[in-house]
């Protein structure tokens, strides 16, 4: 079966929705969308997503107004989890995982440190029980988000001006070098191995309309998977957030 998941930081639900979210999605027919900074603690969808069969699960933060995930999805899972194992990290809502008959699928929010990097340790922290977290899945993972790490140079407009600035230090870096370690395929590049495209730009001084962005939104597949992944984009034309969407297509 071949299966369409489409992954969005939104930047807040009840904006994107103002911003023709519907419209610009069901262009790429997605079974599953994964959603991250809800920033609501009411989660409904619209009745034209109803109708088409999806049904949504949400894990707000304690916190209103901030943070949150969700995953909308026609495919029904067999259980939802909303824990990873980390008081403040499951407080904010930045995980959620459903389990299918074939596979496992992860939707993280990851934190984003602090520009003055007063977060950076609990970044970390969550990153390493992430990473044990997933030692133990039986299954086949698929894991969706925005991971807040550009992870090569090659995923940031300006490498070197940022070398040592939140998002693109070396031990945040080293963290998704675990990740791929540990057999996961990053699946953008397995289709773009050299390709400047970003998900993310700073919204000052026109910078999505020059391109100095960034790549911190991922779709992450079990090295089992690899050879399912039959496509995966960039929608950099997909507006309404200053993040923008990625999309896989894999047969499970």
């Amino acid at each position: 079966m071949l299966i369409r998941i489409l992954t969005w930081n939104v930047c807040g639900w009840r904006s994107i929705l103002r911003k023709g979210f519907v419209r610009q999605v069901l262009r790429f027919s997605p079974d599953i969308i994964c959603l991250q900074e809800i920033r609501t603690h009411r989660m409904e969808i619209p009745l034209q997503l109803v109708f088409l069969g999806y049904d949504v699960f949400a894990n707000y933060s304690a916190r209103r107004g901030f943070h949150g995930t969700a995953v909308i999805t026609r495919l029904r899972p067999l259980s939802v989890m909303r824990s990873l194992g980390h008081k403040r990290f499951d407080s904010e809502g930045r995980f959620l995982r459903l389990d299918f008959r074939e596979f496992t699928l992860i939707n993280v929010y990851m934190p984003h440190g602090g520009r003055d990097k007063r977060d950076i340790g609990y970044k970390l922290e969550a990153y390493d029980i992430l990473l044990r977290y997933l030692e133990n899945i039986s299954k086949d993972v698929i894991m969706v988000g925005d991971f807040n790490i550009a992870h090569k140079p090659i995923d940031l407009a300006r490498p070197e001006e940022n070398e040592d600035n939140i998002m693109f230090t070396l031990a945040e870096r080293r963290m998704l070098d675990r990740l791929v370690m540990m057999g996961f395929v990053d699946a953008f590049r397995i289709f773009n191995r050299h390709a400047r495209k970003y998900t993310w730009w700073p919204r000052a001084r026109n910078a999505r309309e020059r391109n100095i962005g960034w790549r911190i939104d991922y779709i992450f597949v079990s090295k089992n998977l690899k050879k399912n992944v039959k496509k995966a984009l960039i929608l950099s034309e997909l507006a309404g957030s200053d993040h923008c969407p990625v999309f896989i297509e894999i047969e499970i």
